[in-house]
This record gives structure tokens, C-alpha cells and sequence, in this order.
């Protein structure tokens, strides 16, 4: 193993990611546009999984900008403690990208992907077990 490789966080994905992209992956075919969700996973291959092995932390700082409404910041509250601090969002293409990174364990989770344009993340589901 290189030095390269040895720098290099492990890129999990989580169910919640896994659902959502379902829920994209429906979207586009009813929209007569599954070559659309071809391209996204071939992206998220290709490039968002190297990036985020490379640079975890390269995402926004999800804290940064909070959200405003009452429901999203009960449910940041509701959070196992410290977690919402380690939250990121990538921007990639139409999508953004929810992950967390864990420092010891060197590990980035992909939890969610909305189009840019949704209106935020389902923090209940996201930590439910």
C-alpha cells in the first residue's frame, strides 16, 4: 500500500442514502429521464467517493448556515451529541450531498442526496436504527 493510499478515508454509504436515491432514481424514469440517474451514480463513483476519500472535509460545514425553521432545529437537537457539529453538505452537480466524517475511525458516511433544489434533510430518519 502507497503512502497515497494509506491517507485515504473509507466512503460508506448509509440506508437513508440508499433510500433517496431511490426516490431519485423513480423521479427521473417517471420523467422519461433514467439516463439521468445512470450519470449520477456513474458521478458519485467516479467523483464525489475519490473526493470525499481525499478531502473529507472539503464540504460545508452544515452549521455554518442553519436552518431557520423550528421542526429542523428540533431535530438537530435530537441528535446523538456532538454529531451535528461533524455534519457537511456537498454541492455536486444538481445534488446536494448530506455526509458526516468520523475522525478516529477515518470514515466519511454518505446520509442523504436531495436535488439542490428540495427544501432540507430528514434528520429523524437519517439516525434511526
Amino acid at each position: 500500500m502507497s503512502r497515497a493510499d494509506e491517507a485515504l478515508w473509507r466512503v460508506e454509504v448509509t440506508a437513508s442514502f440508499l433510500e433517496r436515491l431511490q426516490v431519485i432514481e423513480d423521479f427521473l424514469i417517471k420523467a422519461d429521464a433514467g439516463h439521468a440517474f445512470d450519470a449520477l451514480l456513474a458521478e458519485l463513483k467516479a467523483t464525489v467517493v475519490p473526493n470525499l476519500a481525499r478531502f473529507p472535509r472539503m464540504g460545508r460545514r452544515y452549521l455554518d448556515h442553519p436552518p431557520q425553521s423550528v421542526e429542523a432545529l428540533a431535530q438537530l437537537g435530537a441528535l446523538p451529541k456532538g454529531t451535528a457539529q461533524s455534519l457537511r453538505e456537498y454541492l455536486y452537480s444538481d445534488y446536494l450531498i448530506l455526509y458526516t466524517t468520523l475522525e478516529p475511525e477515518r470514515a466519511v458516511f454518505l446520509l442523504s442526496i436531495r436535488h439542490h433544489r428540495q427544501m432540507s434533510f430528514d434528520f429523524a430518519r437519517l439516525w434511526s436504527h
